[in-house]
């Protein structure tokens, strides 16, 4: 691959598939959202994962409102929220695998779920789009796991304990500012079997959004890199979904990778990140590869799932990203690093290889 190609560690466009008119397919060109296959080439992207997200129970929470604290810093806290069903995060992971493998049987080749490294380096070669499935909180497995067998079978290669919410696995952190991912108790019983289960299918556990407390029950258990799939430091921005300097050093002395999210509110302060422009995501970048290497640092969009800065607007815009990085001091070898070769590097250490 190219330096400028990119291989993203999280985008939600399957979400957004599922929610959308049936007709609609992601291998059609939108004016919504981020990310759709022309788009896609026309950017550079060339796969990532793809979330299996299955939201918010109806009616059970609002970012506004009541849910909304101003704190007298001029902060702010968005409450958790409440712990989503298994049979509604079940069903509603169907319906969205059921998304992403129609797209792939309509793809005439272009798409494809990539299951074992053979899979994502055969699709890397031929440029096929390469799709890894991925949980945005392990809800859908059921506490005893007893729905892992069957979601494997379907693809399922890369797993996210937690959302911003609580469940049966662990804590997640809220949206707030300033604020500490030190918030809550550390892995259940059921949070540690599921590690110890990824870890022995080889299946990538992501520590996106998981609290400080279980971040640290993962590392001293897996024996696998650790990964975060969509984060930033917290030392640019004081918010509990960012990474401290302690864990991002975690992260590279495992061998492991930090996705930098494109997510305008985790990359500056406050509340309001209408102003922040594709630079400040390469400064994340620049800090955490300054910290621990550029081997260990990498995209992480959150495409269609997050506002992004208006200079980049969608996935056509990720040539505005490669400059910005290659300003920030990145040469061919590191920029090829930062966009596709550490995440690819990863999934070759922890996927089988058929």
């Amino acid at each position: 691959l190219r330096p400028e190609q990119i291989f993203d560690g999280h985008n939600d466009a399957v979400t957004r598939w599922t929610s959308t008119d049936d007709n609609w397919t992601y291998l059609q060109r939108s004016s919504q959202g981020h990310l759709d296959l022309p788009r896609a080439k026309e950017g550079g992207f060339v796969g990532g994962f793809f979330a299996i997200f299955p939201g918010i129970e109806p009616n059970t929470w609002s970012s506004r409102g009541r849910h909304f604290h101003r704190k007298p810093n001029g902060g702010f806290l968005i409450d958790l929220a409440p712990p989503l069903p298994e049979a509604i995060a079940f069903e509603a992971s169907e319906r969205m695998f059921d998304r992403l493998e129609r797209t792939q049987q309509q793809s005439d080749g272009e798409f494809v779920i990539v299951r074992t490294t053979d899979d994502l380096e055969d699709a890397l070669r031929r440029g096929t789009h390469a799709a890894m499935a991925h949980f945005e909180g392990a809800e859908a497995l059921g506490e005893d796991l007893r729905h892992f067998d069957h979601f494997f079978a379907r693809g399922l290669r890369s797993v996210g304990l937690v959302w911003s919410r609580p469940n049966a696995f662990g804590h997640g952190v809220p949206f707030a500012w300033p604020a500490t991912p030190d918030i809550g108790p550390g892995l259940t019983d059921a949070g540690l079997q599921l590690i110890a289960e990824c870890d022995r299918r080889g299946v990538v556990i992501d520590l996106a959004h998981l609290n400080e407390a279980g971040f640290w029950d993962v590392a001293k258990r897996t024996t696998r890199p650790l990964v975060v799939t969509h984060t930033a430091a917290h030392a640019l921005c004081e918010k509990p979904r960012n990474l401290t300097d302690r864990q991002i050093d975690a992260v590279g002395e495992s061998g492991g990778v930090v996705g930098v999210t494109f997510f305008t509110g985790d990359l500056t302060a406050g509340s309001d990140g209408s102003a922040v422009t594709t630079a400040r995501i390469a400064e994340h970048i620049r800090y955490i590869a300054d910290r621990i290497g550029p081997e260990h640092v990498a995209l992480g969009s959150d495409f269609d799932g997050a506002p992004i800065p208006q200079d980049m607007g969608d996935a056509a815009g990720l040539p505005r990203l490669v400059d910005a990085l290659r300003l920030a001091g990145f040469d061919d070898p590191a920029l090829a690093l930062v966009t596709h070769a550490n995440w690819l590097g990863v999934l070759r250490a922890t996927l089988s290889r058929a």
